[in-house]
């Protein structure tokens, strides 16, 4: 039996995942993280399935020596690359980003036209449109590649000239398709969220898979009885973070998106794993 007490792994290819660490923050008050951005080797979006698998299975190998009871891939281009693979490796329980998405998506839309932006990784798997499928068999799936969010989100540059512009270069052929609902399929896109509703309009209902993922997290560790009931006490290094490099420069991002101060980012040598 895993003890309760013990952390929630969460891992990405950078600082994108601290949209998923700050949803279980919020709906899973009571849980420790150990979180890992592998920032000497984003992006993911644009390698092969080999490369991104065999990096996850690293980062999963580290956070195993972290003793964490769950592990959560907040990545969609891991989660679609390499998440069945490693989840057949371990008995720790294991959810990725694109399931939650995909499910909230198929249930929202109205007209069946559902669009995804996301990394080219993510959007050449199709890995949304098969999950959305197999939900409503009947669904027109339309995936956007939108490369340039992910640095433009790096670098600051959340409400900005460029990135209204740029954004609305790459939305336009979805709002002529006439979708109705739009997954931000990129742990980086909810921190544009109001960008890309501002373009997309009010007619247009935006899934964070992010959100989704906390709340079926949640729900998993309630079916495994692996909640934790009490609040970890003072000093109890309840979120740790770990980098493959740029520590401070993660340390700057993390604390401009999560507001509980996150005092030390520690690079580790991943390939050792």
């Amino acid at each position: 039996m895993m003890n309760k007490s013990a952390p929630i792994g969460v891992f990405d290819s950078g600082v994108g995942g601290l949209t998923v660490v700050r949803e279980i923050m919020r709906q899973i008050p009571n849980e420790k993280i150990v979180y890992f951005g592998d920032t000497a080797r984003v992006p993911y979006g644009s390698k092969s399935k080999e490369t991104v698998t065999r990096y996850s299975r690293q980062i999963v190998r580290f956070l195993q020596t972290q003793e964490v009871k769950a592990i959560v891939v907040a990545c969609n281009t891991a989660s679609a690359y390499a998440l069945d693979e490693i989840e057949k490796e371990t008995d720790i329980p294991m959810i990725g980003v694109v399931k939650p998405g995909a499910r909230v998506a198929a249930e929202t839309t109205s007209n069946g036209k559902i669009g995804v932006i996301a990394t080219e990784g993510t959007v050449n798997s199709h890995i949304y449109s098969r999950y959305i499928k197999e939900i409503k068999a009947d669904a027109n799936v339309v995936g956007k590649a939108c490369p340039l969010f992910v640095p433009l989100v790096e670098e600051g540059l959340l409400q900005d000239p460029v990135t209204d512009e740029i954004a609305k270069r790459y939305l336009t052929e979805l709002i002529d398709i006439g979708i109705d609902t739009l997954i931000l399929g990129c742990t980086h896109y909810p921190l544009l969220r109001s960008t890309v509703g501002k373009i997309m309009g009010e007619g247009v209902t935006l899934v964070n898979p992010a959100y989704e993922t906390a709340r079926e997290l949640k729900e998993l560790l309630d079916r495994e009885e692996l909640l934790n009931e009490e609040e970890p006490k003072l000093g109890d290094n309840k979120y740790r973070f770990y980098v493959s490099d740029g520590a401070e420069k993660f340390k700057r991002f993390a604390n401009s998106i999560i507001k509980y101060g996150i005092l030390s980012a520690k690079i580790i040598n991943i390939e050792e794993y």
